[in-house]
């Protein structure tokens, strides 16, 4: 049974950063997908970030956070990272790590468009103030 667990919410000022990590378990499998999306209240979740673990590194960023946002493993592949800086009050939202197994760079890319990730975390809040 896979298990993510986020941790590293909080709340930070508008141009603050923070660090969120992922910890996940429960799988041998190499090529996985991590992610990270989340759901501010009153909107549908949003993509934010893919990585594929043993692909070629590639990264896929929603248009909303590139640039700012920075997802990131391990090389145990049990944990990544979502680096935020330049935060805005609209990045305020709960964020879930997640995850799916077995895909390739495309099918990372998508995940973070459709977001049908197999597993996920319980979320973490982020809260930005101006």
């Amino acid at each position: 049974q896979v298990q993510l667990v986020e941790s590293g919410g909080g709340s930070v000022q508008a141009g603050g950063s923070l660090r969120l990590s992922c910890a996940a378990s429960g799988y041998t499998y190499s090529s996985i997908c991590m992610g990270w999306f989340r759901q501010a209240p009153g909107k549908e979740r949003e993509g934010v970030a893919s990585l594929l673990a043993d692909g070629d590194g590639r990264t896929f960023y929603s248009d909303s956070v590139k640039g700012r946002f920075t997802i990131s493993r391990d090389n145990d592949r049990r944990n990544w990272y979502l680096q935020m800086n330049s935060l805005k009050p609209e990045d305020t939202a709960v964020y879930y790590c997640a995850a799916d197994l077995g895909v390739g760079n495309l099918g990372c890319l998508l995940r973070n468009r459709n977001l049908n990730y197999g597993y996920r975390g319980q979320g973490t809040q982020v809260t930005v103030t101006s």
